[in-house]
């Protein structure tokens, strides 16, 4: 269902899991496949991983599905994608992502998480592309997600609900990703509500406060998950140093150029971390 002819969560007497639940409903008809196990959201730079995980049995655009939207960003395919990984694992790629900034509210921001939960999806893996704070960082350098700080002001979470967020990027999974490529450093992420960029006395009050990346997804998506209960995995790709910390202004068509020199080596680590889930 598109924004052209209504999107159910728009509707605020609407219960976005039975949404959800719909949207599984139509992924399993579409691709013929009942469950998946993982999945992951291609942010910006990591589009080719989708090529490198196994056996791609079918895409279809997200708009086929009961809740999507057609992503609003360049870089972003507009795509689902049922893969079978060489072990024999279900991998739905999801490379439509609702952001925060595009003002449609919380709910269709994390309306992908919550459709791969009820896919049957047990392991999210969150991408993005963002920018770093780490002087010993450079663009193109891949990242491991270790914690957030969310200043978007929102929650994807409704009512009286109680959602411990202790480990919320799984140690174990960071771990196993260090096992496969021991020179990944992690960082904390921040999301802003975008989609301005940072300003550099912004980027140094996150630095205060112990955050390492800075971008404008993922955080919403990593609590919406948690609450699915699902083991969540977050990898950013730095592709600019954040403002301040870099000298020259910074570009959305710089992004863009950082991911596709990267692309291809990040995809591979991408591929190999989940080929071992």
């Amino acid at each position: 269902m598109s924004d052209t002819t209504g999107n159910p969560l728009d509707d605020p007497t609407a219960d976005p899991f039975a949404v959800a639940a719909a949207a599984a409903e139509d992924i399993a008809r579409i691709t013929g496949v009942e469950r998946h196990d993982i999945a992951l959201t291609l942010g910006s730079g990591w589009g080719k991983a989708a090529e490198l995980l196994g056996e791609t049995t079918s895409t279809f655009p997200a708009t086929a599905v009961t809740g999507f939207s057609a992503p609003a960003l360049t870089g972003h395919v507009g795509t689902l994608r049922s893969v079978v990984t060489p072990k024999g694992r279900r991998v739905l790629v999801i490379g439509a992502r609702t952001h925060y900034y595009e003002g449609y509210g919380v709910r269709r921001v994390v309306h992908s998480v919550r459709t791969a939960a009820a896919a049957g999806v047990q392991t999210m893996v969150l991408t993005n592309g963002a920018g770093g704070i780490k002087n010993t960082w450079h663009p193109g350098r891949p990242v491991l997600i270790s914690d957030h700080i969310n200043l978007t002001g929102d929650t994807p979470l409704e009512g009286a609900t109680f959602i411990d967020l202790t480990d919320l990027y799984s140690r174990r999974l960071r771990d196993l990703a260090r096992s496969i490529d021991a020179s990944l450093d992690e960082g904390v992420y921040t999301q802003f509500r975008g989609p301005q960029y940072e300003t550099p006395a912004e980027v140094q009050m996150v630095k205060s406060f112990g955050g390492h990346i800075v971008g404008m997804s993922t955080a919403l998506e990593a609590i919406a998950a948690r609450q699915a209960g699902m083991e969540i995995l977050g990898f950013s790709l730095i592709t600019n140093m954040a403002a301040g910390i870099q000298k020259h202004p910074l570009s959305h068509e710089e992004v863009l150029e950082a991911g596709r020199n990267a692309e291809p080596v990040i995809s591979s680590l991408l591929a190999r971390v989940i080929g071992a889930l």
